[in-house]
């Protein structure tokens, strides 16, 4: 049970945060960067998602953000071992995905890859799926609009933040295209953290995610961006089976930036 909801909140941290089709701002990238969250369930520790931000790179001739990701169960978790780190590379708007990997460790010192590869100009996705480096799987899927997953949805959302526009945005998901509604209104709304000792000014947005996924992830979501030029998530919460979950900042590593403080 413990192992689904970790991966639930891990994944609702990821979706929560996305939307394709975003505005060509990107003046939050900031390579370098590195956000660590506490993932929980009833102010249960279940473990930590932390977001690297890269150096520019380059993907198939072209000029690339590079993002990783690491999810970690807690380790006073009983009989709960979970790791995984997730790769995206986007484009330099942050708009959608260029190619994305995840190396999962299903058992002790056993991972398995799995592999998206977007081509945009034939229309399609190739999903591949590998067992101790041998191929297992391989799915193509025809596509008419530019995708984003878990890890570039976090940077699309950020260049939306302000849009006041409700978007239904293209993603995949455990290797199914499906749609997600976020409704980025601009509600401004102060933000209390455990990081932070006085309330964040965060921007609010909300909305459905349109499908089911582990131990129940659907439905309505919410989400707190800080108010400033990072847009740095702070806070989410999405529900599952058996409640709400919440993914909270918990500590940060971006030059001098400090969460910016609520009037």
């Amino acid at each position: 049970m413990q192992t689904s909801i970790i991966r639930a909140c891990c994944l609702a941290f990821l979706v929560l945060a996305g939307v394709a089709q975003a505005s060509s701002q990107s003046s939050f990238i900031y390579p370098g960067e590195e956000l660590v969250y506490r993932v929980s369930y009833l102010n249960i520790s279940l473990g930590t998602i932390k977001t690297i931000t890269e150096p520019y790179t380059t993907h198939e001739g072209n000029k690339a953000i590079k993002v990783k990701v690491f999810i970690d169960s807690h380790p006073n978790i009983p009989f709960v071992s979970l790791h995984s780190v997730y790769e995206s590379w986007m484009d330099t708007s942050a708009t959608f995905s260029q190619r994305f990997t995840a190396n999962t460790e299903v058992e002790p010192k056993v991972w398995e890859f799995d592999q998206y590869l977007f081509d945009y100009v034939d229309k399609k996705i190739v999903a591949e799926k590998y067992k101790e480096k041998k191929k297992v799987s391989s799915k193509t899927i025809e596509i008419k609009k530019r995708f984003n997953e878990g890890s570039s949805l976090l940077f699309a959302a950020r260049a939306l933040l302000l849009s006041k526009k409700s978007l239904r945005m293209p993603t995949i998901i455990m290797e199914d295209t499906v749609s997600t509604v976020i409704n980025f209104g601009g509600r401004k709304e102060a933000t209390s953290i455990d990081a932070s000792s006085y309330p964040v000014k965060t921007v609010y947005f909300s909305g459905d995610a349109n499908w089911t996924g582990v131990y129940g992830l659907s439905g309505r979501f919410e989400g707190w961006f800080a108010d400033d030029e990072s847009r740095i998530p702070i806070k989410a919460k999405m529900k599952v089976y058996v409640g709400s979950v919440t993914i909270e900042l918990q500590s940060w590593r971006r030059g001098n930036w400090q969460p910016p403080k609520a009037d």
